[in-house]
């Protein structure tokens, strides 16, 4: 098995841009959800919401966070901390008060002139902190996450997708693209499905735990170009990829905890599942 591509997400729910190689940090991959879009009261803000945030692409370089919108033209922000923004508490679902840096009332009005919606953007600096809150029994130190959902890492399969394409093109749908799902790893090689049962993973030299499958919502029918929402591919996977646990929920792509905090990531790394250690019960 060989990792087949990587994606960062550099705002959460805006455009991903996919790359040969990245860094990993103590969050994740560098650059992924390392900015977020609020409202005014800090609340985190999704194309489960507002569809539109699909036509933001980004773009990041060494040293700026540029966006580009249909109409409206590029916007650029440093990536770097500043010690002089003022800090805002933010929430993402259930973690409360993070404390993230402001970007400005320039990118706030650029943002909201597209969106149609009041709202900030806002970035990780030295004073945030977000504890990851369902850590997988026997990890041991404190795992951290940025502005994802939950975890630091999606991770699925080329085949996965595969074998849900074959079954959206037998009901006469289209095959759907890798943005639908926003993942952060694509792992090629394995079975449909495989990576539901990989309990420890090695990716060149990054060693991770399996925190669970990643239950999907209204993002993943959003056409990524458009913004225009359809029901594929919620309906197909309810048919087949219930969750066993939760049946309101359909799993495709699983979440995963890094182990080793820092390192780097290609394209073409190889790809080793690991057995369960002993102190997670295997």
């Amino acid at each position: 098995m060989v990792l087949r591509g990587i994606h960062v997400h550099p705002v959460k729910s805006l455009g991903g841009c996919a790359v040969v190689e990245a860094d990993v940090d103590a969050l994740g991959l560098a650059g992924d959800r390392r900015f977020l879009v609020v409202d005014p009261a800090g609340r985190f803000l999704s194309q489960r919401t507002l569809p539109r945030m699909a036509l933001i692409a980004t773009r990041l370089d060494a040293v700026t966070l540029t966006l580009t919108a249909p109409g409206v033209g590029a916007f650029s922000v440093p990536r770097a901390p500043d010690p002089a923004a003022p800090l805002v508490p933010v929430t993402v679902w259930k973690s409360e008060g993070m404390l993230a840096e402001d970007c400005g009332a320039a990118a706030a009005a650029w943002l909201g002139g597209f969106l149609g919606a009041a709202c900030r953007l806002v970035r990780i600096g030295p004073a945030f902190r977000r504890p990851v809150r369902r850590v997988p029994a026997g990890l041991a130190g404190t795992p951290l996450v940025g502005f994802a959902d939950a975890y630091p890492f999606l991770l699925a399969s080329e085949a996965s997708r595969a074998d849900l394409n074959d079954r959206l093109v037998a009901r006469g749908g289209e095959p759907l693209p890798w943005d639908r799902f926003r993942p952060n790893l694509i792992i090629d090689g394995c079975g449909a499905f495989a990576e539901d049962g990989w309990p420890r993973l090695r990716i060149g030299a990054i060693e991770f735990r399996a925190a669970g499958p990643c239950a999907r919502c209204a993002i993943t029918t959003t056409d990524q170009t458009t913004g225009e929402r359809d029901v594929e591919p919620l309906r197909t996977l309810a048919t087949y990829r219930r969750d066993r646990q939760s049946p309101e929920d359909v799993n495709f792509g699983q979440n995963m905890i890094h182990v080793t905090l820092a390192g780097r990531l290609r394209v073409g790394d190889p790809v080793e599942v690991l057995p369960a250690s002993p102190a997670a019960g295997g």
